[in-house]
């Protein structure tokens, strides 16, 4: 009786709960939710006093006893009571023409390939504690072939290239199972560090989190561009300790994520090589298909094509790709069983 009215009151939801940002998608309505996984808490009285978009506004500028905080790093939970109170925030943004009390979503969630079995029951029990009324995992590359409508059912090779903002995914697919797959935990984030130590190093200047991440979206490059492209940059001079501002080139920022991109490189490679021949014969007619917001830095398709050659292209809209897999698991989710992680 109580499940029968849960379900009346309730709406399916499908998240990819991501080290950066959390997407939410709601059936029947579509993705509705796009906000940063960050969380801003009074030290002082343990409150929390703003999630997503609002908390990430805070960053670098609140006072001592307030501090925005990422409750997720390298794609796994790392505070599993503010993790749960993102989630009943984002369960209740979805349900607010609702009463709140009869809110038991059933919930389809995204998380990185090759967490461990601790990692994986903490996303469950911090899904349940928020609400949910079941909870279904996916692992992230699975849901993202599923959201780029690539054929994971047959007998076909599938590779997908997840690079997320903790962790990049790397997995062929076939058979709907996971034939070969890589989890690298350098991602988005580890990039936007890279151009903030390449500042302290080269300029003397150091940078805040956000306007590293601004110059990366601005000008980031994977390989040289033949239009220059230039950004002005805004930090504090270390050693005058004043304002200081210099003039970055996309050459400089390519330079400085240059380490993180070749690890994400070498993880592609490594799996092409243990992927078996039928597979790679596939591969070489199907493509590699990219998803994540980390591939749309420029040239990340052409720079996997001359490393792998392989043919490579971007996932049709890469940001969504999870959270879309995620959503169409969530309207057949009797069918598509085989492929969860853990069923409820």
């Amino acid at each position: 009786m109580l499940n029968r009215l849960f379900k009346i009151f309730s709406r399916d939801i499908g998240i990819d709960l991501g080290t950066a940002n959390t997407l939410v998608y709601v059936r029947g309505r579509g993705i509705i939710i796009n906000e940063p996984s960050i969380v801003a808490i009074n030290k002082k009285t343990d409150q929390i006093l703003s999630i997503g978009a609002e908390a990430k506004k805070m960053i670098g500028r609140t006072p001592g006893h307030i501090v925005a905080i990422r409750p997720l790093i390298e794609g796994v939970i790392s505070d599993f009571e503010v993790t749960e109170q993102m989630l009943k925030y984002f369960f209740n943004k979805v349900h607010k023409d609702s009463y709140s009390f009869l809110v038991r979503p059933r919930v389809v969630i995204g998380i990185p390939s090759g967490v461990t079995e601790v990692e994986r029951r903490a996303v469950e029990d911090a899904a349940k504690n928020a609400g949910a009324r079941e909870v279904y995992l996916v692992e992230e590359p699975m849901a993202a072939a599923i959201g780029a409508r690539m054929p994971i059912a047959e007998a076909v090779g599938n590779m997908i290239v997840d690079i997320g903002g903790g962790t990049a995914d790397v997995a062929v697919i076939s058979l709907g199972g996971i034939v070969v797959s890589r989890n690298l935990r350098i991602a988005g984030e580890k990039m936007s560090e890279d151009i903030i130590q390449y500042a302290r190093d080269e300029f003397q200047l150091l940078l805040g989190e956000k306007t590293a991440e601004e110059i990366k979206i601005l000008i980031g490059s994977v390989l040289p561009l033949k239009e220059k492209l230039t950004a002005t940059v805004r930090g504090r001079d270390l050693i005058s300790g004043l304002p200081k501002e210099i003039l970055i080139s996309d050459a400089e920022v390519c330079e400085a994520i240059a380490p993180s991109v070749n690890a994400i490189i070498s993880e592609i490679r490594s799996v092409v090589e243990e992927t078996p021949p039928e597979l790679v014969s596939d591969l070489m007619t199907r493509g590699i298909v990219l998803a994540g917001g980390g591939s749309l830095l420029r040239g990340f398709p052409e720079l996997v094509a001359q490393t792998t050659g392989i043919p490579t292209k971007l996932a049709e809209d890469p940001l969504t790709a999870v959270v879309r897999g995620c959503g169409i698991i969530l309207e057949d989710v009797e069918s598509l069983r085989e492929i969860l992680v853990s069923n409820g």
